[in-house]
């Protein structure tokens, strides 16, 4: 993946999430995924939720309590020798504003195997 491709996956990944379209941003993910993130913990008892089906049913039940979403890609780092991409974004979700980094993790047939989701303090205005 170049830095292009990189850029261009973490802006579809964002436009499907602002869709609210789990079936999208699925579609890059493996069958065996191994996803962490503190809002599993809250959302399915877990913080680590394995298998796409788990995944889905995850995200649909975090997305069924949030009646907004809203995501803005800030920038993106991409590390080739261990094909992981960290998605640095903005979650407006619910009313909050809070800084995010995704860091996904790819395999050789660009499918992704882990990822783990780091939330940060509420958002700021940046000047």
């Amino acid at each position: 993946m170049t830095r292009e491709e990189s850029e261009a996956f973490a802006a579809r990944w964002a436009e499907a999430w602002n869709r609210r379209d789990v079936g999208a941003v699925l579609e890059h993910f493996h069958e065996d995924i191994v996803f962490t993130s503190p809002t599993a913990l809250m959302i399915v008892s877990s913080p680590t939720v394995r298998g796409k089906d788990a995944l889905r049913a995850y995200w649909t039940a975090a997305l069924a309590r949030s009646a907004s979403l809203r995501f803005t890609v800030d920038h993106v780092l991409w590390d080739p020798v261990r094909r992981e991409l960290a998605i640095i974004y903005t979650a407006d979700t619910g009313g909050k504003s809070r800084r995010v980094s995704e860091n996904l993790r790819f395999d050789e047939s660009g499918r992704v195997v882990s990822a783990e989701v780091f939330h940060g303090v509420p958002a700021v205005v940046r000047t």
